[in-house]
This record gives structure tokens, sequence and C-alpha cells, in this order.
């Protein structure tokens, strides 16, 4: 599963913690999510969905490999 995450928070100037902090996770979790090495739950996609205003099928999209 691929994400706009990055994409997203350079439109709103946030940086990966201001991100983190926002949505009760660690830094870390925004940098492995932005690199697809971790595909989030459906509580925390629907939480980073709600603070960027935009569907989640906006911000995570299945990639043609899944």
């Amino acid at each position: 599963m691929k994400n706009r995450i990055k994409i997203e928070r350079a439109i709103l100037d946030l940086t990966q913690a201001d991100l983190a902090k926002k949505i009760g996770v660690s830094r870390q979790t925004i940098n492995a999510m932005e690199k697809n090495k971790y595909v989030p739950s459906t509580v925390l996609a629907l939480k980073i969905a709600k603070l960027f205003k935009k569907p989640v099928e906006d911000i995570f999209f299945l990639d043609i490999e899944d």
C-alpha cells in the first residue's frame, strides 16, 4: 500500500514530528509510513485522513502489486 502522507504534510507545512504529535504516534511511525514500511491501523488511517480533511482513499491507495 502506498500513501501521500509526505505530500499532504508539505501542503500543511507540517514536520513528521508535528503530524505525529497531532495524531498521537511517534515521529518514527510517520517516517515508516512515508517509506511504505508500516501499514497503519484503520483507526490511525482515519485520524490521518481527518487531519488532512480528505477521504482515506485520497491518502492511502493500493499499489499494482498489492
